[in-house]
């Protein structure tokens, strides 16, 4: 039974860097429901920024949703 949701740890990346994670995490997401990202926020926003910025018209993404300053989920299919 495949996981409702993958959790990606994003912290200490460069944009690059988790969009690479990113499209892995996308590519295996076979049964997935929801990737969060925790990309946290002390250092900046940049991560944030860049996640909603390149993900919100993505078509293989339903919806994001901010949980809080630090984590966005990705929603890939309603549960």
């Amino acid at each position: 039974m495949p996981a409702a949701v993958k959790v990606l740890d994003l912290h200490h990346m460069n944009t690059y860097q988790a969009s690479v994670a990113i499209e892995a995490a996308l590519r295996r997401s076979w049964g997935l429901y929801t990737l969060r990202l925790v990309h946290g926020h002390h250092s900046g926003t940049v991560l944030r920024d860049f996640i909603w910025q390149t993900y919100q018209a993505d078509p293989r993404i339903l919806r994001l949703e901010a949980k809080g300053p630090s984590i966005t989920d990705l929603c890939l299919r309603d549960l």
